[in-house]
């Protein structure tokens, strides 16, 4: 779908409220006096002290190490051109913007003034004591080629002119799974290029690094062909001159295997297409239009592959792809240059990466389910959360084996987790808890197998040995969901009920003994065992299965009430609980109880904190609770702080162990500064809140969703506790992120013996 973006609204949109699209947030508290003596005078003299001692001390004590200069002359500005430095300072902005979002990069644009390119050179030199890197941008050829070559000889800080690299990187990677796909050698090919500017030079030597013969390569510029007896010729140019006897585009496409256009749009007919060889690659690069429109190329050949620089069609080389990984490796190792390894490296992650499954979160981003590796998903897109853990570190590691890193990272797990948390993606829970899954695989059964994100989580979970997936359904209809979508789970166990005549005759005795005195015939039995989630929990009851998972389809009650039936509570627990993980930029919450108990009294509450305690302990946190309401600390009157107020004292007798409080407003449980300052006798005003227990499902279910929906936090469940057995009940619509985590928890779950939840 085409985005239209009408003039009024990007005016309103750079307009509306501050002017522009940035702004400089303080990173330490400035809210009194001592606070502002330590960011300022006196105190910051230590600080400078200590740096003009060890010059590297500068990383320790400011934001150098994560802080990139966006620098533009204004001379080639995106399709705009020459516009002046003033001109070009909405896009500085907004990749400003991108390096944020996407790599928790912090960005000073400057748009400089100036013309010549050894004073430029000057200016940005003389900005190294306060950049960690220097993204040049929208500078014309031939002087950015000079300038970029300058700084990289003479700045001991990563430097990199991202028009012409990032598209080399981007559409190198994705050149290659292009050339893989039609079964074509990289030294072999002939490659007709459209443009001799700085992007086009850059991706023709970026592609000769990864194989492509410079002898079999022909570029044309706006006057035909670059032929050696050209007068006039720049030394740049002539390095990709050609001796052959062809002056027009239309003579150099014949038996043409790639097309690469970085020129201007519709310069390519339909017959100069036709005229190229066998499962042609076209890259038609040019913005907003280009070289051919993606509709008529397509409708001109069949087996062509295409992509272009725009959002509304498949394959889309966008530089966003690269340049805020590049930097964001770049920085963590302190590289003194981005050099060739280091770009070889991206593309080919990138490569790599387009052959995974992909995320549910990118799928529903593009309204596609059917994105995969092929013809029309050749390079990942900009949304993908995986692209920060995938090339940041292949940047890194490239920067240390080509000995240009000043810093080396010794724990590469840790460095992946503390990238999610740049940019606000924090799974350190779950990949620990992930982790766990991977070392002691379990058998996992999915109630909605007939569906196509429990068959793409199962794809995952198998391929990534996080669980044995086991699917259960009506089996022509599961095997036909594979076929079609093209998934690897032939080998995977499928049960389909009704082909299970024995055992169903088998569980309904099991069931029937269970329910007898609750007013079920053996006839119920034998007809209730036949839905998958009677079925699916006796597999977990007679130990064919370890876990069971389901409810992505039907309503939370319905679904857990089969499970209640056959496999039931632990010894000892009266009622079963439900909890939610919110992930946040803080870091996890545990939510209770979200999804089961709909008005507990003080005591069911005791047992809840005492089920929610006990998970938060599984995943190696220690809890620390806060039972909520309307009042602090019987500040107000009324049924919930009376009955809060005593399930926390209940809850503190109980468990004398845990650090529980309570009855109190959110906002002050969640903020320490009030507790100390107002109720200093509060346990949580030293040990900081990770655990919420609500008095009522109403409020637990509004909160949780709020956040998720306001707050950009991630909900992890419902997780159910106190079942005898894991079994635990997905949200409706979880997506396949979801489903996998929850498996994960689940088969953790299940490697204890006794039940960890």
């Amino acid at each position: 779908m085409t985005i239209k973006i009408r003039k009024e609204d990007a005016l309103n949109y750079h307009s509306q409220g501050s002017p522009g699209k940035i702004e400089v947030i303080p990173t330490k508290p400035v809210s009194s006096q001592i606070d502002l003596a330590l960011a300022y005078s006196p105190g910051v003299a230590e600080p400078c002290k200590e740096i003009a001692v060890d010059p590297e001390a500068i990383y320790k004590y400011t934001a150098k190490g994560n802080l990139v200069a966006v620098i533009s002359n204004g001379t080639a500005v995106l399709g705009l051109g020459d516009i002046g430095p003033a001109a070009s300072k909405p896009v500085m902005e907004g990749k400003g913007v991108l390096f944020k979002k996407f790599a928790g990069i912090d960005v000073f644009d400057l748009e400089i003034n100036e013309r010549d390119p050894k004073k430029l050179i000057q200016i940005i030199k003389s900005l190294e004591p306060t950049f960690g890197g220097i993204n040049l941008e929208d500078i014309k050829a031939p002087e950015c080629f000079e300038i970029e070559q300058t700084l990289k000889q003479e700045m001991n800080i990563p430097v990199m002119h991202d028009d012409q690299h990032g598209t080399a990187i981007i559409s190198g990677a994705a050149l290659m799974n292009a050339l893989e796909i039609v079964g074509k050698n990289i030294g072999e090919i002939k490659l007709v290029v459209s443009g001799a500017g700085a992007a086009a030079i850059s991706c023709l030597r970026f592609y000769i690094s990864l194989g492509v013969n410079i002898q079999n390569v022909i570029v044309c510029d706006k006057d035909g062909v670059i032929r050696m007896d050209r007068p006039g010729l720049t030394d740049i140019h002539r390095e990709f001159a050609t001796t052959l006897d062809i002056h027009h585009i239309r003579e150099a496409l014949p038996n043409a295997d790639v097309f690469l256009g970085l020129s201007a749009g519709n310069i390519i007919t339909q017959q100069m297409i036709l005229s190229m060889a066998p499962d042609p690659i076209v890259f038609a690069l040019a913005n907003p239009d280009p070289e051919i429109s993606y509709d008529l190329a397509i409708a001109t050949r069949k087996d062509l592959i295409m992509a272009t620089g725009r959002s509304d069609h498949p394959n889309q080389v966008n530089n966003v792809l690269g340049f805020p990984y590049i930097f964001r490796g770049a920085l963590d190792v302190r590289a003194t240059v981005i050099n060739e390894e280091m770009k070889l490296a991206v593309a080919h992650a990138i490569a790599k990466l387009a052959k995974d499954p992909v995320p549910e979160i990118v799928n529903k981003a593009y309204g596609d389910s059917n994105l995969a590796f092929g013809r029309f998903y050749l390079i990942p897109k900009p949304v993908d959360p995986r692209l920060i853990t995938t090339i940041a570190p292949a940047v890194a590691k490239a920067a240390i084996a080509s000995g240009v890193a000043k810093k080396l990272i010794p724990d590469w797990e840790a460095y992946e987790l503390e990238l999610q948390k740049r940019i606000g993606i924090d799974q350190r829970l779950m990949s620990i808890v992930i982790g766990r899954a991977k070392k002691d695989p379990k058998r996992v059964v999915f109630g909605e197998a007939d569906n196509l994100k429990i068959l793409k989580a199962s794809q995952i979970l198998r391929d990534e040995k996080i669980a044995i997936p086991i699917l259960l359904g009506n089996r022509e209809r599961i095997l036909e969901l594979i076929e079609n979508n093209a998934l690897d789970l032939k080998q995977v166990t499928i049960i389909d009920p009704v082909e299970e005549t024995e055992t169903v005759e088998k569980f309904a005795k099991i069931l029937y003994k269970k329910r007898q005195r609750k007013g079920m015939t053996i006839f119920d039995a034998k007809r209730l065992v036949r839905e998958r989630n009677y079925f699916g929990a006796l597999m977990v009851e007679t130990g064919s299965a370890d876990a069971f998972i389901s409810g992505l389809t039907r309503d939370y009650p319905k679904t857990i009430l089969p499970s209640l039936h056959t496999i039931g509570v632990k010894p000892g627990v009266n009622r079963v609980a439900g909890m939610y993980i919110m992930n946040t930029p803080k870091g996890p919450y545990f939510l209770a109880d979200a999804t089961v108990n709909v008005n507990p009294t003080a005591e069911e509450l005791c047992d809840i904190i005492g089920l929610t305690a006990n998970a938060v302990k599984f995943f190696n946190i220690e809890p620390k609770i806060a039972l909520l309401s309307y009042s602090n600390f019987g500040s107000a009157q009324g049924e919930i702080p009376a009955k809060m107020a005593k399930a926390t004292a209940l809850a503190q007798a109980k468990y004398p162990d845990i650090i529980i409080e309570g009855e109190m407003q959110a906002n002050v449980a969640l903020n320490q500064e009030i507790q100390r300052e107002v109720y200093p006798f509060s346990k949580l005003a030293k040990k900081a809140v990770n655990t919420l227990i609500f008095p009522d499902l109403a409020s637990s279910n509004i909160a949780y969703k709020l956040l998720a929906e306001l707050g950009n936090a991630e909900a992890i469940g419902p997780i159910l506790l106190g079942m005898n057995q894991p079994v635990h009940i997905l949200q409706l619509g979880s997506s396949i992120r979801e489903i996998v985590n929850m498996v994960a928890i689940a088969v953790v779950d299940a490697q204890s013996s006794e039940g960890a939840l």
